[in-house]
This record gives C-alpha cells, structure tokens and sequence, in this order.
C-alpha cells in the first residue's frame, strides 16, 4: 500500500518541479537587458527573395503545421527558427539542384498577433511591434482597470502552459508574437 503513495509522491514533486523551472526559465528568457531572438510561427507572414528568380520572390504565410510552400523545392520547416536560420535553410535546398549559388533574402512582413485578457480596459488581440515590453502591450489595451492586479500577472508562451512572472523594476519584460498575457484582479 505505500509504494503507490511513495510513486505518486515522487510524481507530485517531479511534476511541480518541472513548472517551477519552466517558470524560471520563461522568466530569463523575458527578464533580460536585450529582447530574446525572435523565432517564427503559424501566423507570421514572410518575404523571400531569390536573386534573379521572379518566380520564387513573393509573401508566404506560415501556416498551422509551421511551413512555407515554396517553388521548386516544396514546404519549408519555419516555426522555431529564426529569419536567419530560414533563410539558410532555403539557400541550403536550393543549391545546388535548383539554382547554383543561390542569394536569398527573407524578411518579416507581419508578426503573429499577441492577446492580454483580463484586467485590462480593452482585453482582446493586438498586432505585435518589434520590441514590446508588458508596459506597452498594457498600454496598447488601454491600460489597468482600476481592480487590477500589477503583481498577479500570468504568461503563457507557445503550448508550455501559463506560468506566474514576476515583474523586474531594472529589467523590461519582454513579449513576444503569440504570447497571452493575463492580467489578474486584485482582492481588496
């Protein structure tokens, strides 16, 4: 009878164990001088340029399952990279079956949107600005209401669950494209 105690137990604190690292974690990742790279996602909208190739140069959508579908060379793997990254990829399945020494560029058109909800004076979904700290996504949702929590303040960041942040007087917070913030009610 206590062995499925004891197994359960150790479950218990593995588990608990894993949030509180991944809240660690979140939290460097937003907490810091610089905003953290920036990684591609369903949702973002692309440019590729292929140096003398008309054919190829266009806007791409990202879509669901995270690919582009390009000419010549098919769908593309993007979510998770960055601009750079892809625009390596693109080059490396290019060359040289298709094209010899291909030059591509990729450049962002439109990032993914990002979500506030809660005790904010207009909850809903904003297009994202390069850079965007927590005080701006607040502002551009018309600010705290006045039941607002500024120390109850929830993050959730791709499928890796809402974890709690902490806010840092020395260092932005930083939000990235995709992300939903929450923002708590405070108890009188």
């Amino acid at each position: 009878m206590r062995f499925p105690l004891l197994i359960a137990s150790a479950l218990l604190v593995m588990g608990s164990s894993g949030c509180a690292g991944r809240a660690a974690t979140m939290a460097a990742s937003v907490n810091s001088a610089k905003p953290p790279a920036y990684t591609l996602g369903a949702g973002d909208r692309i440019r590729v340029s292929v140096y003398g190739e008309q054919a190829m140069n266009g806007e791409y959508a990202i879509g669901p399952s995270g690919e582009i579908s390009l000419p010549l060379i098919g769908n593309v793997d993007a979510t998770g990279k960055t601009v750079a990254q892809l625009q390596l990829d693109i080059t490396h399945k290019l060359s040289p079956d298709y094209i010899l020494d291909p030059k591509v560029s990729v450049d962002m058109v439109d990032y993914r949107p990002f979500y506030i909800l809660g005790e904010v004076d207009k909850p809903g979904k904003y297009p994202y600005s390069s850079a965007l700290t927590l005080q701006q996504a607040v502002a551009t949702a018309g600010g705290f209401t006045y039941r607002a929590s500024t120390s109850k303040i929830f993050l959730q960041r791709g499928d890796k669950g809402e974890v709690e942040v902490k806010l840092s007087k020395d260092k932005p917070f930083w939000i990235l494209p995709g992300d939903t913030i929450r923002i708590g009610e405070r108890y009188f």
